[in-house]
């Protein structure tokens, strides 16, 4: 009997396959971000500290837009630290965290490099802005564009790193991808500009 465990070497396979040109477009951080929604309550921080951030609720056809991330959602919920408190790279008041909910939430960004697509779907999208690490839960579909595809129940993705992982030990825990072939891949993009490929998508 194999040592090698069947789930843990499929979600190797999925960090490799897919995350080969996945880093998040870097320039989308830089840009800024519109928030679209029916209805929406703020809560600011009682104690002005980090770890009581200003939270923001988004209800109704949520819509996140930030270059060239968009993200969609049923509900969101957007923490913010207070404005006298700085993030590892001194700016006051930044975003920290986003939560989108929905059947599904949706969130798609190009890649730097060869501008490709990646598209998510899942029930629950929990991204970490301090970190670039999004968890995703419930119904996970992710496809990299002319690369392959992955669908599970969880999914852990560095958006920096472009490393995913999913899948556990467990016997209930299952993990599937669609692998494309390297001919059909997308190639470099001159200069990495993706302002073209942006409209394009």
């Amino acid at each position: 009997m194999s040592s090698h465990n069947p789930i843990r070497l499929a979600a190797v396979c999925a960090a490799l396959v897919l995350a080969q040109s996945a880093f998040a477009l870097s320039t989308d951080r830089s840009q800024p971000m519109n928030v679209d929604a029916n209805y929406q309550k703020s809560t600011q921080s009682r104690t002005g500290k980090a770890d009581d951030p200003d939270i923001t609720r988004m209800d109704g056809n949520v819509v996140m837009t930030q270059g060239s991330m968009q993200a969609h959602a049923d509900h969101a919920i957007i923490y913010k630290n207070p404005s006298g408190v700085a993030d590892a790279n001194g700016n006051y008041g930044s975003l920290t965290r986003v939560v989108l909910t929905g059947k599904p939430a949706h969130l798609q960004q190009l890649h730097d490099g060869d501008c490709s697509l990646m598209t998510a779907d899942a029930d629950t999208i929990d991204y970490d802005n301090l970190s670039g690490v999004a968890v995703l839960s419930g119904n996970v579909s992710v496809i990299e564009h002319g690369k392959g595809e992955f669908h599970g129940q969880r999914m852990r993705y560095n958006t920096n790193t472009g490393e995913m992982e999913s899948g556990d030990a467990s016997a209930s825990s299952r993990v599937h991808m669609v692998m494309l072939p390297k001919s059909g891949q997308p190639k470099p993009v001159p200069g990495g500009d993706c302002t073209k490929a942006a409209g394009a998508h």
